[in-house]
């Protein structure tokens, strides 16, 4: 018998903590996550620009009080989904879990460019339903964006099939979304709303996304517009809920 399950999905670039005001302030990223994106509730969570830009990628986050917060799992306890030894996460990319999913699988996706880029990859389940959740951020550059989605879709036919949901700031400010997101070149098709999240004070471009490969499954999304977060960074936050499919 077919069933539908749903996830709580939010993603961020919370550009390193630096305000519109010029000041970098850790505490308000910390404040709007346990605020304004846990209004709805959360079952995962996506975080971009998350660790210092350069070498050696260190930590700006209170990893273990967004877990409080927020009830969800950081899933970047072993060392090899982390950059190094002072990071958080892979090049600023951060994703918690909520801990009823049974994670299977976790992976890291080294993409190139003129400045270092990376996806993390979670596999887990929700009762019978399997899925995958896939956060990147990609370069300002349109061809090595291809290029970069090219690789994760490379990635994705070779690991086993399931719901796949991908978020993150992707750089892509064209609502269509372009060559990056064609089928042909990833291997399937995403589907989700653009959504305007960049720059917060007044989001013109839909760089931020929350898609997944089943059309019409990205539910009562949007994009969060407190005082709050725009004064936290130069991106919004977006929200949604995804519909999984599951068979029993």
């Amino acid at each position: 018998m077919n069933q539908r399950a749903e996830l709580r999905c939010a993603s961020w670039n919370i550009h390193r903590g630096k305000g519109t005001d010029g000041r970098v302030d850790p505490g308000r990223i910390h404040a709007a996550i346990a605020g304004a994106l846990l209004a709805d509730g959360l079952d995962v969570l996506a975080l971009q620009e998350a660790d210092e830009e350069c070498r050696p990628h260190g930590r700006i986050l209170k990893v273990d009080r967004i877990g409080r917060d927020t009830g969800l799992r950081y899933q970047h306890e072993h060392a090899v989904m982390r950059w190094g030894p002072q990071s958080d996460g892979f090049l600023g990319t951060i994703l918690f879990l909520h801990p009823r999913f049974s994670a299977s699988h976790r992976d890291v996706i080294d993409l190139p460019g003129h400045c270092h880029r990376g996806a993390v990859v979670i596999e887990a389940r929700d009762g019978p339903a399997s899925f995958r959740v896939v956060s990147a951020h990609l370069s300002l550059s349109q061809p090595l964006r291809i290029i970069q989605m090219r690789i994760v879709g490379q990635y994705l036919r070779r690991r086993p099939p399931m719901q796949t949901i991908l978020l993150g700031d992707f750089n892509e400010w064209r609502p269509w979304g372009g060559l990056m997101f064609n089928r042909h070149l990833i291997g399937q098709r995403f589907h989700g709303p653009a959504l305007r999240t960049f720059p917060s004070r007044y989001p013109l471009l839909p760089l931020d996304r929350i898609m997944t490969d089943r059309a019409g499954a990205v539910l009562q999304a949007r994009a969060i517009t407190t005082e709050e977060v725009r004064r936290a960074s130069d991106h919004l936050p977006i929200t949604g809920t995804i519909t999984l499919s599951r068979e029993d």
